[in-house]
């Protein structure tokens, strides 16, 4: 019985909190993090910001890099993607990043990923009321649909 036990406990010990210095952002929910000498490509969790090419996408990566950029992230670690990238709630300078990217109308909730009971929804919902960021767009489409189109035009 202790071998179950265990088999059951280690698979959540595998992720681990850890912090490092923001070397880079790649776009609205991306950005690498320096981790003991390692570079550590990360994956904002339950947002989802415009692609570059999309509107408010170069706007979006700007305003992560205001949050982020050459300062210490503490990260909560939730695992990886089919990418390879940690997925993670990232803090930088005491703010949640994942959080003031949809509070700034800079991403989305990723409705795929995140949980129905997730406070992201009414901090979402107060930045279309207020019409922040990507929701002074008439029809902001969301990435995951716009992804999905561009896979249809080719």
């Amino acid at each position: 019985m202790p071998v179950v036990v265990l088999s059951l406990i280690f698979p959540l010990a595998a992720y681990a909190d850890f912090t490092g210095k923001v070397v880079a952002v790649a776009d609205g929910d991306t950005l690498t993090v320096l981790r003991d000498r390692e570079q550590v490509k990360v994956r904002l969790v339950e947002i989802d910001a415009p692609e570059k090419a999309q509107p408010f996408g170069q706007k979006s990566k700007q305003s992560l890099s205001d949050l982020c950029f050459g300062k210490t992230a503490t990260l909560a670690d939730q695992g990886s993607d089919r990418y390879k990238r940690t997925l993670a709630r990232v803090t930088c300078d005491g703010i949640d990043a994942n959080t003031e990217q949809v509070r700034r109308g800079m991403a989305w909730v990723y409705r795929k990923y995140a949980p129905k009971d997730s406070p992201l929804y009414a901090v979402e919902s107060e930045a279309k009321a207020a019409w922040r960021g990507l929701w002074a767009d008439a029809q902001p489409m969301p990435p995951w649909e716009w992804r999905h189109s561009r896979k249809d035009e080719q």
